[in-house]
């Protein structure tokens, strides 16, 4: 293996001089001890053997551990890196020189490429209509000193693809990306925060970059933020290829590529879009308040005459504090809550496996299982199991179904687009509903029972008869989602 000569810098919410000193090495802490021991284990390159791989050669030689206890959600990593061999990998990701290429594949402004720049701390978007012509854009580039923004550039790029799809089943969350190319002597974006959590792979050049802090901090929304209220940076430094920083949503950013530097290409990583506390109990709590109903008088009984019509209901919430207390016990008994919109949408709108092909010609293999057939679950990441009401129902009262969703059928070029995945706005857009598989929900012990990780026999699954079973293994056959012994 070959060893990096590795500096990683602990960034410390101290305040630094302005714009003008060493900025890469005013305010910095001196690589720590840890460090120094840790990087002898820095790959050369990415490990993609599993998410959790990954994710740790991502943010070597810091480990994961002490990532999550130090700096995530708490303050920025930086990590300085001069290692040729990973300078070299970061490179191929996203050059300038891949823009001429992709124009010629029917690029757009606005959905795949914005043209902007920072101009009096205002940000000017220099976007033209329809289709992105390259020359115009090199001039652009050139002349105008504008920053070329090049929206998920995984839906192009297949090592940004790999590199999200593990990150995304590390998460458990989506994972987007844009890359940013600008100019030297020039700025595309004024100081901001966003509602992200950031990674920022520098690919080529240089890039001088200021942190602030946060007057919001975990943000749940972008916001760009005045020079004269966000005082003076916290942390100031040079990212140069090869090199990895991380900081928190809502912490304050800006950054220029320096005068004498042809021009600076960074990718940014992001994750942990309303993927909060706050966001899980608002998707999951009106299913425990649902069921709950179902069997306590106290939640069927009728609220106050005319509370919809009063300005101060402070009488009223006596009332509704106990009956949270009362959702409280009974969450702490049981210990279920049900997320199923959440769920779903980061099943449906996330990037589908990575094989090296088209996931599209993603097929059953191997044999048919049958009753005395050992099966395996397979893609486990990609796939998720809820309990909701019958969605093929139509009475009044549905009763509850396994649904069993994956993102195996996902497809790449949609991904992160939303609802303008496509410029027709057709049906071949961002996906409008999951894929997958409905079962009884006399079938949730025998999917749980797949879904542990193991090797189980189809006769030994929880059902009643061999037919159900059967006709389980071979649905989930069927989708890709076990294979068979």
């Amino acid at each position: 293996m070959v060893l990096a000569d590795c500096c990683v810098s602990l960034l410390l919410n101290r305040t630094m001089p302005k714009k003008g000193g060493k900025h890469a090495e005013v305010g910095m802490e001196v690589q720590s001890k840890r460090a120094k021991r840790e990087a002898a284990c820095l790959p050369s390159v990415m490990d993609f053997e599993s998410p959790d791989s990954l994710f740790a050669s991502l943010i070597s030689p810091i480990k994961p551990e002490v990532f999550f206890k130090e700096y995530w959600e708490e303050k920025p990593l930086l990590v300085q890196r001069n290692d040729p061999l990973l300078a070299a990998y970061y490179q191929s990701l996203f050059q300038l020189s891949d823009l001429k290429e992709l124009c010629s594949q029917g690029l757009y402004y606005g959905r795949d490429i914005n043209i902007c720049r920072c101009v009096n701390g205002k940000k000017k978007v220099l976007n033209k209509e329809g289709k992105v012509n390259y020359a115009q854009l090199k001039k652009d580039f050139d002349q105008k000193k504008a920053t070329v923004q090049f929206h998920q550039p995984q839906r192009f790029k297949e090592e940004l693809w790999k590199i999200q799809e593990k990150l995304e089943c590390y998460f458990g969350s989506l994972v987007g990306s844009n890359v940013y190319i600008t100019p030297q002597g020039s700025q595309g974006l004024p100081p901001h925060y966003d509602d992200v959590e950031v990674f920022i792979l520098q690919l080529e050049g240089e890039k001088h970059w200021r942190l602030y802090k946060p007057t919001v901090p975990l943000a749940r929304e972008y916001n760009v933020e005045s020079e004269d209220r966000i005082g003076n940076p916290t942390h100031e430094f040079i990212l140069k290829p090869g090199d990895l920083l991380y900081f928190p949503r809502g912490t304050i950013h800006q950054a220029d590529t320096p005068p004498g530097i042809s021009h600076s290409t960074h990718v940014t990583i992001s994750t942990y879009q309303n993927n909060s506390w706050g966001d899980f109990l608002l998707d999951a709590i009106p299913g425990l308040v649902f069921s709950t109903a179902k069997e306590d008088v106290a939640l069927r009984t009728s609220i106050p005459r005319k509370l919809l019509m009063q300005v101060d209901i402070a009488d009223s919430t006596k009332k509704l504090s106990s009956i949270l207390r009362m959702l409280a016990d009974r969450l702490e008994n049981t210990g279920e809550l049900r997320s199923s919109d959440m769920r779903k949408d980061f099943i449906m709108n996330r990037l589908p496996p990575c094989l090296g092909c088209d996931s599209d010609s993603l097929t059953p293999g191997g044999k048919l299982p049958k009753l005395d057939s050992k099966i395996r679950l397979q893609f486990r990441d990609h796939a998720v199991i809820t309990v909701e009401p019958d969605q093929e129902d139509s009475d009044e009262i549905r009763k509850e179904m396994v649904y069993v969703y994956h993102s195996l059928k996902n497809r790449r070029e949609t991904h992160m687009m939303g609802m303008d995945g496509n410029d027709t706005g057709s049906e071949d857009g961002a996906q409008q509903t999951p894929h997958g598989l409905r079962f009884p929900l006399s079938y949730l012990d025998a999917l749980k029972q797949i879904w542990s990780g193991s090797t189980v026999s189809v006769k030994e699954l929880k059902l009643t008869s061999a037919e159900e079973k059967e006709n389980l293994a071979l649905a989930l056959w069927t989708e890709c989602l076990i294979e068979v012994f």
